[in-house]
């Protein structure tokens, strides 16, 4: 088992890394041909990267559009920044003051992420008009991500596991030192579905987040008075005209 894990993580390292890379690198070369940023838009560089920071940190258009929805996404994601931020003790040799700091807030957080996963995942469901447009995809992200977070809440609360052991091992892993990985079925099932969710990230849906800092409606100035908006390749087509 320890062998199977440790190829699993370095194939699912290796494809979340290159994989998010590659898509990013693609977004970055898409062209943006029109001037839309969404109004009221900030009329200055700084002004539009406040935005995407508030937009990043805080949904600020969603708090705007949809208040219940926006409730659901900061219990999940809000609750999912503090148990990633715990899990980085277990790729520390010394645990970070940061890391340090968040770990009395283990189970609220893990309640508060399960808990905006299963609001998002009952709208699905229960709202007539979001239903019709949801795919099999959407449900099985967020079953993933719920099985992801269930197990992990099992493990802290239930059917303890040898932390320890598990710290070793992906210590070891990253260190190319193999040590075993503790024998327990609820970290199995864990690290399976954490290695299936490495592997789709970078072509799923789940990419909203990057692709947000790419988006011409929230990246772009609004100053169109003031400056003619010229993509590059349209540029490059006018001067050879």
């Amino acid at each position: 088992m320890t062998i199977f894990f440790a190829i699993l993580f370095g194939i699912a390292t290796a494809v979340l890394v290159v994989g998010l890379g590659l898509k990013i690198a693609r977004y970055a070369r898409t062209p943006a041909p029109l001037k839309i940023p969404t109004t009221p838009a900030p009329l200055t560089r700084p002004g539009v990267a406040f935005r995407l920071v508030r937009e990043a940190v805080v949904f600020e258009s969603l708090f705007r559009g949809n208040k219940p929805l926006w409730l659901f996404a900061i219990l999940f994601h809000f609750g999912l920044a503090v148990v990633l931020i715990r899990h980085a003790r277990y790729f520390e040799t010394s645990v970070s003051a940061l890391t340090a700091m968040v770990q009395p807030l283990a189970i609220p957080a893990a309640l508060a992420m399960i808990t905006g996963l299963g609001l998002l995942l009952a709208r699905r469901l229960v709202i007539e008009r979001i239903r019709y447009i949801t795919g099999p995809s959407d449900l099985l992200m967020l079953a993933l991500i719920l099985g992801i977070g269930l197990s992990g809440l099992a493990m802290k609360t239930v059917a303890h596991t040898d932390i320890v052991g598990v710290k070793a091992f992906f210590l070891g892993l990253m260190g190319l030192d193999l040590r075993p990985l503790p024998d327990d079925p609820l970290l199995v099932v864990h690290l399976l579905l954490v290695a299936v969710l490495m592997i789709i990230f970078p072509f799923s849906k789940l990419l909203h987040g990057p692709g947000l800092f790419f988006s011409p409606t929230r990246n772009q100035a609004d100053d169109s008075r003031e400056k003619r908006h010229l993509a590059p390749w349209a540029a490059k087509l006018e001067r050879e005209a």
